[in-house]
């Protein structure tokens, strides 16, 4: 089980709430869904509503999407609202007319106005998929791989007006595998976040939810992640590019160009794992390469960095399916 940090020696509130809490949840990435099923169940909490992106459209045909979180909502009977933008007074007024005692956030997307803020009677709630008050931010799963961190977690704050700043109530820590994407830590977080949650609710309505500031000369921040941040810089270290690999698994991914054997550019996708490559006999008395030299030794493709090679696992060319790297090599040349 995840380790949790220690409680800070904060007095009890005054006035602890009595249950059920009325509550309403903001959120949008499937990262949620595991903690709005928990909340659903809690005969501590009454769930007012369910707050949420608008639907978007997507792929070529541009049909309308619905956010993860609000398919769960209507499966569990829960009503939605879908703002454009939360500050609008309308949003505003819609929010307050449900009466919450409780707002908790998690991944929603928006920055919460003050007048969203002051509505609660209790206060507002984020889950924050880091250890605050490292990797403040939109991509703080991404941040904690890319950097070479021995762990991550997840941190209930309370919320002020400023990105993640709030008072710390509680954490819960896990540690990162030498293997560890992009992806499986977001499902492991999703799967940790419950647990943290109830821990906050614990202790509120024990009357001892702790408001512990946050050390901000210690902060770092991870900004929002674009499909340029998928492209491999190879004038890094082979260590720093494997990281960066599976931290942007499945989302930015990343990508490299090439030229084909026609002499073509093309866009060449790289997947996890790789790996650092030792020099071989190929290397011997040879010039060394620029950083992002492309390199065919039979069956294995690798890859020039700026302290050696990388070796591929499986790769993606532009236009083709996945496949593994002794098929391309074997099909490139």
């Amino acid at each position: 089980m995840p380790a949790a940090h220690p409680e800070p020696n904060h007095p009890p509130n005054p006035g602890a709430p009595v249950p059920p809490l009325r509550v309403v949840y903001l959120g949008s990435g499937d990262i949620g869904l595991p903690t709005l099923r928990r909340l659903a169940a809690d005969p501590r909490t009454e769930l007012a509503a369910v707050v949420t992106q608008p639907d978007k459209p997507v792929g070529r045909r541009r049909q309308l999407q619905a956010p993860p979180i609000k398919d769960l909502a209507l499966e569990l009977g829960l009503p939605v609202l879908q703002p454009e933008r939360l500050r609008h007074p309308d949003a505003v007024a819609a929010l307050a007319a449900l009466k919450p005692d409780l707002l908790v956030v998690f991944a929603y997307g928006q920055l919460l106005s003050p007048a969203v803020l002051d509505l609660p009677t209790v206060g507002c709630w984020n889950l924050h998929a880091s250890l605050l008050p490292r990797h403040r931010g939109a991509a703080p799963i991404q941040a904690a791989i890319r950097d070479g961190d021995r762990e991550s977690g997840m941190t209930l704050m309370w919320m002020d007006r400023g990105l993640d700043t709030g008072d710390l109530l509680c954490t819960d820590t896990l540690p990162l595998e030498p293997g560890e994407t992009g992806q499986s830590l977001h499902d492991k977080l999703a799967r940790l976040a419950p647990r943290t949650l109830d821990r906050g609710l614990d202790l509120l309505l024990a009357g001892r939810a702790p408001r512990q500031p946050q050390d901000h000369a210690a902060a770092t921040h991870a900004g929002k992640l674009t499909r340029d941040h998928g492209r491999i810089d190879w004038n890094q270290p082979a260590t720093v590019i494997e990281r960066a690999i599976r931290a942007h698994h499945p989302w930015p991914g990343s990508h490299t160009a090439v030229t084909a054997p026609d002499g073509r550019p093309r866009t060449l996708k790289l997947f996890p794992p790789v790996k650092p490559g030792p020099v071989t006999d190929h290397d011997q008395g040879a010039a060394t390469p620029p950083p992002g030299t492309m390199d065919i030794q039979g069956d294995q493709l690798r890859f020039r960095t700026a302290d050696g090679w990388l070796l591929a696992g499986d790769v993606q060319p532009e236009n083709a399916r996945r496949m593994s790297a002794a098929e391309f090599a074997r099909g490139w040349r």
